[in-house]
């Protein structure tokens, strides 16, 4: 892939690809010349709030919050995207790499317990940079790349230095599933590849103490969203992810679904289960199953989850 250098900072130069190959979907797309990728990022780089956030895995979250950067565009697109302001780019600000390294430290500053770059794919050249020239100011937390999952091993790989902490999704064991939903029907396949270098590549996880309650220091959280109508692939899900890493993974099942689509959308007339919340029964039976596998840690969801206060406001708070 060939890349030209573009300066995005007064004193901070990124890589942006002239033919993009960052994502899966490997669009092409000459970024370097400010053409915008399948995920819709060009050759800038947009935010939309970059806050504590309190709603996190508690390994992550704690009592003081996760220091939280939420970017604009995303490579996946899930037609029931619940950030789908952010994801379609509707929402999203400039800024430098020098402002995102900034960030970083007014986070810590504000007691965060980690810096969690959420939806990271499309900017990992412009994070890197900035947590390496955050890092040399003094930033001393573990950085979280919270992604869909849907990465190439090479851009795993590329994140070794940078991220501490991966808080992934695995969304479908379903190829057919993730056509319909994400258009994406390699992602079982791609997701499980980039599983696979993430596991190998942070090693058993590791926790400190803050508070008196465990913080993750270093780790995999693998997320599952529970679909509603679709409770079949996510058993299939946690039996594929439990068989194929134990104790290696933390997993997440999560009951937050919120229909979020407009009833104008097609996607509303073609899967109508999606305006639906997912019925109670059906998450104690995934949890019931993740017991039965003999799954004895992972987190989960109680109560009304599945709330408007799970999707946060972006309006440049922080920016």
């Amino acid at each position: 892939m060939g890349e030209q250098v573009t300066e995005t900072a007064a004193d901070l130069q990124v890589p942006l690809p002239e033919s993009c190959d960052w994502c899966p979907r490997c669009c092409h797309a000459d970024r370097s010349a400010g053409a915008r990728g399948y995920c819709g990022a060009d050759n800038t780089l947009r935010i939309a709030r970059a806050a504590l956030h309190f709603w996190e895995e508690p390994c992550l979250s704690g009592e003081r919050g996760s220091g939280t950067v939420f970017f604009s565009h995303c490579p996946l697109r899930c037609c029931y995207c619940q950030n789908a302001l952010i994801a379609t780019g509707e929402v999203g600000r400039e800024i430098t790499v020098r402002r995102l390294a900034d960030i970083c430290l007014e986070l810590q500053a504000q007691g965060a317990l980690n810096i969690n770059m959420v939806t990271p794919t499309h900017y990992a050249a412009h994070i890197r940079a900035a947590v390496a020239d955050a890092r040399a100011r003094g930033l001393a937390l573990p950085v979280v790349y919270n992604t869909s999952g849907f990465e190439t091993v090479e851009a795993v790989r590329a994140a070794a230095d940078t991220c501490d902490i991966w808080l992934t999704d695995f969304k479908y064991a379903s190829s057919a599933l993730a056509a319909k939903f994400s258009s994406a029907p390699t992602y079982p396949k791609v997701a499980l590849a980039a599983l696979d270098a993430m596991v190998a590549q942070t090693g058993e996880a590791r926790f400190d103490e803050v508070d008196g309650a465990p913080r993750m220091l270093r780790g995999v959280i693998v997320r599952h969203l529970l679909l509603p109508g679709h409770l079949d692939d996510s058993l299939a899900v946690v039996r594929l992810l439990h068989e194929r890493y134990g104790d290696a993974i933390r997993l997440s099942l999560m009951n937050q679904y919120t229909p979020v689509i407009p009833q104008d959308n097609p996607a509303a007339r073609r899967y109508p289960e999606l305006l639906q919340r997912v019925p109670d029964e059906d998450y104690e039976r995934l949890l019931d199953f993740a017991d039965g596998l003999g799954i004895s840690e992972y987190y989960w969801q109680d109560g009304p989850a599945a709330a408007e206060s799970f999707i946060p406001a972006f309006d440049y708070t922080g920016v």
